[in-house]
């Protein structure tokens, strides 16, 4: 990917939180990281100088950019670290100082020992996390501790060394913290036991845990105990918000594959999301482009099959926004509420993020697309005949009633043709009504068009509700070009669209690209039209006064303004100022004049 292609990516990232992942010309991963902020964070490092000189090896080593969407920062921490953990990208481990995230750990051995970790070894012990604060890590550790008592010593507790009597017991046992196995006091199976109760709880199972804890919380108040009470209170508090929030999504969801799509006319946008104990460890978007009018149905059936190819998933499971039919072997869950319901809208958050930012460097790298892919969709929105390469819009301007003007501004392709704009002073209408000057203006507009024969525009926008509309009508009755031309009038509260003899208007989506172009339309024709408006009051104001004074003529009041700026300053100015600026003679004119 070359410096342009890498400079869209960073002006297309979205703002909120999420995942970013760096890769080198190879295609290789060789950097996570997390942001609040992804557009800012992920900027900054090309924008900003860096004292690391490995930061700067790292940005020049960057060939593309991916990012995940995320609901929150603490979901960007986890997903961070997953990502990490999965790919071992080579500039992690240098810009983190070996820095990671808190892992609980139940160890491969004869009466486990559960203990946190930041180092996950592939011995078969079992890990839990990561964490985002060690604080819910130690909580989770004094709750174990506090409802089961595990030994904390590191002696192998073979059975061999245990009936030698090699070991003694220690403190922890004598505070009852500990049965004794290391002198055979605890048997292994009930040892085991509460192994597989932490293991529950490790994987988000907290109510017979919270259970227990409640009641000691209780029976410690029934006691007069109200301080240890209370401790035991806010470690409940604490392992509650962590079950609420500290995951993505449910620990109880995992093997998990999800599915979304958005599309288009042309293309089909559709996100994975592959789920493992909760957490996303994978996300991918594939772009398909539509040969036959294909359904979003038959699309997602395809690319399911396809992303579950490339990434070699075997997951039983799939989450869908709706039926599909991929195989007899694989279970399809359409959700509808609660935990599933929301990763499969994250999918589908994903899904438009991607869709949206493909349109805004296809808007700089493929503008004929583009501009295609707009006229289509302005077509199948407003239900016209033809799509609207050439549009106009048409608004008035009158000010507490002087100077009525009115400005017509055209688009083609989407875009605006500053060239073509044309502004109306009205000239048949005495004092401001809108329906009689839009009626003038259409009327000269199309008439001049008429006689030059030139090309009409395939959609015509008033700015106006039904009156304005109606007003533009009879213009174009009487030229004889009803019906040739489609015609709108777009209403400025409710954004109501209103058709010629339809009372009912249309509404469309707020968000839609069809209103964002009706919209810059309709703001351009006013900006324009303020604009000549103020021109007019202006140099009516010239006339009253540079212009009145005897033996001043245009071009002395063009240097005067562009010297002094405004009227108030030339009047204001000393013969000196003045006479450096037009001659004296001059000068001395417009000195007397205003002194």
């Amino acid at each position: 990917m070359d410096e342009s292609e890498l400079k869209i990516q960073l002006q297309t990232l979205p703002t909120g939180p999420g995942v970013y992942q760096y890769f080198d010309a190879k295609g290789t991963i060789i950097y996570v990281g997390k942001a609040k902020n992804l557009k800012k964070r992920v900027t900054s490092y090309f924008t900003k100088h860096h004292d690391s000189g490995k930061t700067r090896v790292l940005v020049k080593k960057i060939a593309s950019i991916k990012h995940v969407v995320v609901e929150t920062e603490t979901d960007a921490l986890l997903l961070e670290n997953n990502l990490i953990k999965k790919h071992q990208p080579r500039y992690n481990v240098l810009l983190k100082d070996d820095k990671s995230y808190p892992w609980i750990c139940i160890k491969k051995e004869r009466f486990p020992r559960v203990f946190t970790t930041r180092r996950v070894i592939k011995d078969g012990s079992e890990y839990f996390g990561p964490y985002t604060s060690m604080k819910t890590v130690h909580t989770l550790l004094d709750l174990i501790k506090g409802v089961y008592a595990l030994r904390t010593c590191n002696y192998d507790l073979s059975e061999s060394k245990i009936d030698s009597g090699k070991y003694k017991v220690c403190l922890e046992y004598h505070l009852g913290n500990c049965k004794g196995p290391c002198e055979g006091l605890e048997r292994e199976d009930e040892y085991q036991e509460k192994i597989g109760a932490i293991r529950e709880i490790l994987k988000g199972n907290f109510k017979d845990s919270l259970s227990q804890f409640k009641q000691q919380m209780k029976l410690l108040a029934e006691n007069l105990h109200f301080e240890e009470a209370q401790k035991v209170k806010e470690k409940i508090e604490i392992l509650e918000n962590y079950q609420a929030k500290s995951t993505i999504i449910n620990p109880k969801i995992s093997n998990v594959d999800v599915f979304s799509i958005v599309s288009d006319d042309s293309y089909g946008y559709i996100n994975f999301l592959q789920i493992s104990y909760g957490s996303i460890i994978r996300s991918h978007t594939l772009e398909i482009k539509k040969k036959l009018d294909e359904t979003d149905k038959e699309l997602l059936e395809l690319a399911i099959t396809e992303i579950r190819q490339r990434f070699y998933s075997n997951s039983k499971e799939i989450f869908v926004p709706f039926k599909v039919n991929v195989g007899a072997n694989i279970r399809v869950t359409v959700p509808q509420l609660g935990d599933k319901k929301r990763i499969l809208e994250l999918s589908l958050r994903n899904a438009k993020y991607y869709r949206m930012e493909r349109f805004k460097q296809i808007k700089i790298t493929d503008p004929d697309r583009h501009a295609n892919r707009i006229m289509a969709q302005m077509k199948t929105d407003l239900r016209l005949h033809e799509e609207p390469r050439h549009i106009e819009c048409f608004d008035n301007s009158n000010i507490q009633g002087t100077n009525p003007v009115a400005a017509c501004v055209v688009f083609k392709d989407g875009k605006p043709s500053k060239k073509d704009y044309r502004h109306f002073n009205i000239k048949t209408v005495e004092g401001p009504d809108d329906f009689a000057s839009m009626e003038e203006v259409v009327y000269r507009r199309y008439k001049r068009l008429i006689d030059e024969n030139q090309s009409l525009p395939q959609l015509i926008i008033i700015d106006g509700g039904k009156g304005q509309l109606s007003s533009a009508l009879k213009s174009l009755d009487v030229l004889g070009i009803r019906g040739q031309v489609a015609i709108i009038g777009i209403a400025k509260r409710l954004e109501e669209l209103f058709y010629p003899n339809d009372p009912i208007p249309l509404y469309l989506d707020k968000k839609s690209e069809t209103l964002k172009i009706i919209q810059q339309l309709r703001n351009e024709a006013h900006r324009f039209g303020i604009e000549h408006h103020r021109n007019r009051r202006s140099k009516n104001a010239l006339n009253t006064e540079l212009e009145s004074i005897p033996g001043i003529g245009e071009k002395t009041i063009v240097e005067l303004l562009s010297h002094f700026k405004s009227v108030k300053r030339i009047s204001k100015a000393s013969l000196k100022d003045l006479e450096a600026v037009v001659g004296l003679s001059r000068a001395t004119k417009i000195y007397k004049h205003y002194h």
